[in-house]
């Protein structure tokens, strides 16, 4: 019984350990990380287009 108790309580230290570490993103920067790839992906077929010449 103590094992399985010890074995639940770890299992919850690890889990609040890693759910709690992540850094969570504002609207502002996700929509920001969206349009710089967006001009990313336009830059590379922009290139494509170029390079076939």
């Amino acid at each position: 019984m103590k094992k399985i108790v010890l074995a639940l309580t770890l299992m919850f230290a690890l889990s609040t350990v890693f759910t709690s570490c992540r850094e969570k993103k504002s609207a502002d920067e996700t929509v920001e990380e969206a349009i710089e790839d967006v001009g990313d992906e336009v830059e590379d077929a922009v290139d494509e287009v170029t390079d076939d010449n």
